[in-house]
């Protein structure tokens, strides 16, 4: 048994998930009193739920859970939807604040297996500042929603953000690690790639996904596109570098292929038919400008958020 006790602040990002938060509280509180009663945490240790702006019932079972828990469920309401990013964020800004040696973020279904939180401060009082989830399998994700995921992380290693495969926003974070975060005031922040790219010391927790007991998933193809995209754009200009490249490619292919009409025409007084040829080249060309222009908006969109300066997220409601 640990005789260290730390504060801990237990995450749970919420949008429209009326139907399975008070379960999850419920669950996450019994966690919370067994490494109290194992003395791996302290007394005042909580869970801090966000609600990014649910059209349901949510935040009424929040105030509900917190009336019933008191101090042991703390929350904030945002104005409106602002994404699970921002959510996340606000959730470790608002702890950092309130006070805890350590945060764990965790989604609300608890697909994530809450059993491992106490293997997380394990490595915690190891000395770990960030401690990371890795899943072992995608045996509850569809066979596109699998090919999709392990080809972003593989894209994003490539591009040269060192994200371990399977990584997910299921992790604990230092004291240490909130102080940092609070430093990075950037719009577009992706929290995967940020807790990886800062050098603290990371060790990794592998975990098994369950399947969600109630309700329906809120990330659905065009969420995470938009969080795979930020990701890429927040953490890498290698796209840009390969636009650059491609451009020269292109450049001394068009005047080796100029060249060589010209040979064809003047040398060899023939004059190609090449009508397929034209029409070939032109879309292959056509398609890849206007993907190259999509990369470019990608990255003029992020500065464009950026500059405005507007706040990440506007509170609607917080209880303590």
């Amino acid at each position: 048994m640990s005789e260290k006790k730390s504060e801990l602040a237990i995450i749970i990002p919420c949008y429209n998930e009326e139907a399975v938060i008070r379960y999850t509280v419920e669950v996450l509180i019994n966690i919370l009193n067994g490494l109290c009663e194992k003395g791996k945490i302290s007394e005042t240790s909580y869970l801090y739920l966000v609600d990014d702006g649910s059209k349901d019932g949510t935040w009424d079972a929040i105030t509900e859970l917190h009336e019933k828990y008191g101090s042991k469920v703390k929350g904030t309401k945002f104005i409106r939807n602002y994404g699970n990013q921002k959510a996340l964020i606000a959730g470790l800004l608002d702890v950092r604040k309130i006070g805890c040696d350590c945060v764990i973020s965790i989604d609300a279904d608890l697909q994530q297996d809450e059993n491992s939180i106490e293997t997380f401060i394990d490595e915690f009082h190891n000395g770990s500042d960030i401690v990371s989830g890795i899943r072992n399998n995608r045996k509850t994700d569809t066979l596109f929603k699998k090919i999709t995921a392990i080809s972003f992380y593989k894209l994003m290693n490539i591009l040269g953000v060192k994200i371990p495969l399977n990584h997910s926003d299921f992790r604990l974070v230092s004291r240490r690690g909130l102080d940092i975060l609070s430093e990075y005031p950037e719009e577009g922040l992706f929290l995967r790639g940020f807790f990886h790219e800062i050098g603290l010391k990371t060790s990794y927790v592998r975990f098994d996904v369950k399947p969600r007991k109630l309700g329906k998933s809120k990330f659905n193809f065009f969420s995470l596109t938009s969080l795979a995209l930020n990701g890429l754009t927040a953490f890498s200009i290698v796209p840009l570098r390969v636009i650059a490249v491609l451009g020269v490619l292109t450049m001394m292919g068009s005047l080796c292929l100029g060249i060589e009409v010209l040979y064809e025409k003047y040398c060899l007084n023939n004059i190609p038919n090449g009508y397929a040829t034209i029409v070939i080249l032109l879309a292959f060309f056509g398609g890849l400008q206007i993907f190259c222009l999509g990369i470019i908006g990608e990255y003029l969109g992020q500065i464009f958020n950026e500059v405005k300066n507007r706040p990440r997220y506007i509170k609607d409601k917080e209880i303590f």
